[in-house]
């Protein structure tokens, strides 16, 4: 007995179906494999992890890193703006250079010019002594980009004269690798920029 031909349309067919099976199986799994890194990167972009003491994973969520940034940024700010501006005669030098290693090269340069118009070389001709009173700092977050402004009221002591200064100075926020002491909150300030500088009336500040 002769074995019947297969119709060669049936085994197209088949072919085709197991084909169209296979490549809508390899969609799937590519989807879904995306899928799962997209959700872990996710998670992972929103938590971090410490290890306890008894050696359990503890999570840390993306919005305690962020308040954790706020305090940082305020400290990192405060920390420079004592350090660029309260100065006298014997302790300039020891500060700015603590000051310049909390910024980039927009601070530097800012130092370059005030020491080239001879503001350093008054304050140890006249003996003066600048205080800061007052710091005040407001950050802004635009697209991961953070911003501040800060507000620095400061003194200077002429010796009989004393008068205050109202400086408003804008900058942006990097974060960079911690060198204790000297940078020890991983922060670094660019585009630092003193915006205005104004005298305020001592009688007028005391009220």
């Amino acid at each position: 007995m002769k074995t019947p031909y297969i119709n060669i349309y049936s085994v197209l067919k088949l072919n085709r179906l197991i084909v169209l099976t296979a490549i809508v199986c390899a969609l799937l799994s590519s989807t879904f494999s995306l899928w799962m890194a997209f959700t872990t990167n996710k998670n992972a972009l929103n938590s971090a992890f410490a290890i306890n003491t008894d050696g359990s994973i503890i999570p840390l969520k993306l919005v305690s890193q962020k308040e954790n940034f706020t305090v940082e940024a305020l400290a990192h700010l405060e920390q420079f703006h004592n350090y660029f501006y309260n100065i006298d005669a014997s302790n300039y030098e020891r500060n700015l250079k603590k000051a310049l290693w909390l910024g980039n090269s927009s601070v530097d340069n800012l130092y370059r010019q005030k020491k080239a118009d001879g503001v350093y070389n008054r304050l140890l001709q006249y003996s003066l002594v600048q205080k800061v009173l007052n710091i005040d700092s407001n950050l802004n977050e635009e697209h991961g980009t953070y911003s501040f402004m800060t507000t620095t009221i400061f003194e200077i002591n002429r010796g009989v004269i004393t008068d205050t200064y109202e400086l408003v100075s804008t900058g942006n926020l990097i974060m960079v690798d911690r060198n204790f002491p000297n940078n020890p909150h991983g922060l670094l300030i660019t585009d630092y920029f003193e915006n205005t500088l104004k005298k305020i009336q001592n009688e007028n500040r005391k009220k």
